[in-house]
């Protein structure tokens, strides 16, 4: 009897692929938003394909702030993909040829969607189906998006000065859970918003990484 083709690991990785890739709407708009052409802001999604990074990105130039410190703030939010590449890599073992692609559908959704799973088969299929699926819709509305946005006009007439900010909470809070994870985030807030008037755009966010990188750091050695 041949195995279904809709398994767990499928069902939950094209859940996942619709629910997240709507939020590509709000980073399509905020891109032209930022002053990035509807080709430019299509090109981040489809190269740098990480939500968080993205919209730290194009809050950054937004904000007035240079291309290095947007990609800056930018890799250090994206850092989290490297620890998620070699958890993968034991879990799934791709072959060397493979690594690369691998690489660029390593998220936040298809790891958890791969390590939920139990059987072997299931992990890789809850991988790639979170993984391409985000990807597909990802591009899609922000395709949408950037279009919709750059027939809006002046951004600054429809409010879309702290639409980043409040679209990049949105994708932050569901994944705090815990004292901790939520303490670091009270943290950094409040280093962002001292040093928001004393340093150039982009420079309060990796100033915040820093401190969230020395207090998991403490937090990590205190556990041990």
């Amino acid at each position: 009897m041949p195995r279904p083709t809709l398994t767990p690991a499928v069902r939950s990785g094209l859940s996942i692929a619709a629910a997240v890739g709507i939020y590509g709407v709000s980073f399509g708009a905020l891109g032209v938003a930022a002053g990035l052409s509807v080709p430019q802001t299509c090109a981040l999604s489809l190269l740098m394909f990480t939500g968080g990074s993205q919209f730290a990105f194009v809050g950054v130039i937004g904000g007035g702030g240079t291309g290095l410190s947007a990609l800056t703030a930018a890799t250090l939010l994206g850092l989290r993909n490297g620890v998620y590449g070699m958890q993968l890599e034991a879990l799934l073992r791709p072959r060397r040829p493979m690594a690369p692609v691998y690489a660029q559908f390593t998220i936040d959704e298809s790891m958890a969607n791969a390590t939920a799973q139990q059987d072997p088969d299931e992990q890789r299929r809850g991988f790639w189906t979170a993984g391409l699926g985000v990807f597909l819709t990802w591009n899609l509305f922000t395709l949408i998006g950037a279009l919709a946005g750059n027939a809006m006009g002046d951004p600054a007439m429809w409010g879309l000065d702290g639409a980043a900010c409040a679209a990049f909470l949105g994708l932050l809070w569901p994944r705090l859970h815990g004292r901790d994870p939520i303490a670091i985030a009270v943290v950094c807030a409040f280093v962002t918003v001292v040093f928001t008037p004393l340093t150039p755009p982009g420079l309060p966010i990796i100033i915040a990484a820093v401190v969230a990188a020395g207090v998991w750091a403490v937090q990590q050695r205190r556990a041990a």
